[in-house]
């Protein structure tokens, strides 16, 4: 699933080829768009802005609405240059918006809706989301621990990080990251989680997730020789059974949540 790091990524991509750029045309090539009439809604309108709150993207045009995206396991934005190849199928195709320059296309949905700028503004899948990581600006640590602690105290800290109430923009990378990170067990209780601990995983992470927002996915990981560092190099994140790059002990995975999210993390270095 794209995290929210791959999510302000492509706001920024998307945005640079489309706010304030003439629309040529807007096509809607999933059939399940064929009745909802977005070219003809959007004809002559230009995009004002384009944000990513924790894994959401909302393409703001300026007639007073709203895309609303949300790619779950599978979806994906790209901009190509026009004329370029795309790297995708056609047929994949849900969304695509052409500028003299680029083609904005949305690949695979399966979340992509036209709402008012009221109705995004209140929809409670943005409106409950926790403090964004990725965000730009100072992280609210206060409603963090405030989310956390109005969580259930038995429930795993690594599934309540997943939560996009407690905090917006963590995935099932990030999340076994930031605890490897911050030397906490992921199945430890929220309970048996001090502030300091929960603290010390979002600040980890915040910094790698901001700069993988910048420039692509990065390695969390950072051997000493750089050339080494391949992007996509993890602490534990897919390394089950493989030794732990601090320690050397078997990296352990394990099913958490009611979503069953595999969790990795190293049994000696987060005791």
């Amino acid at each position: 699933m794209p995290e929210g790091d791959t999510v302000h990524n492509a706001a920024r991509r998307v945005g640079a080829a489309l706010v304030g750029k003439e629309i040529l045309a807007l096509e809607t090539p999933q059939p399940r768009h064929a009745l909802d009439r977005w070219p003809q809604r959007l004809a002559g309108r230009r995009v004002r802005s384009v944000e990513a709150r924790g894994k959401h993207m909302l393409v703001r045009f300026d007639c007073g609405l709203t895309l609303h995206s949300h790619l779950r396991m599978g979806g994906s934005w790209r901009v190509f240059r026009l004329g370029e190849r795309w790297r995708r199928s056609p047929r994949r195709a849900w969304l695509v918006i052409r500028t003299p320059e680029h083609e904005v296309v949305q690949f695979d949905g399966p979340v992509l809706e036209l709402l008012t700028d009221a109705r995004a503004r209140s929809d409670p899948r943005i409106a409950s989301l926790g403090p964004d990581i990725v965000a730009a600006g100072e992280f609210d640590e206060v409603a963090f621990l405030g989310r956390l602690r109005e969580d259930d105290q038995t429930r795993p800290f690594g599934d309540a990080l997943l939560d996009q109430r407690n905090v917006a923009g963590i995935g099932n990378i990030w999340k076994s990251e930031a605890c490897f990170m911050a030397g906490v067990d992921p199945s430890r209780a929220l309970g048996d989680v001090r502030d300091e601990e929960a603290l010390a995983a979002v600040r980890a992470a915040r910094p790698l997730m901001r700069l993988s927002a910048e420039r692509g996915r990065i390695a969390t990981w950072r051997p000493e020789r750089p050339s080494a560092a391949a992007a996509g190099r993890d602490w534990v994140y897919d390394r089950a059974g493989r030794p732990c790059r601090r320690c050397g002990a078997p990296i352990a995975a394990r099913r958490q949540g009611e979503a069953g999210r595999t969790t990795f993390w190293c049994p000696r270095c987060q005791s």
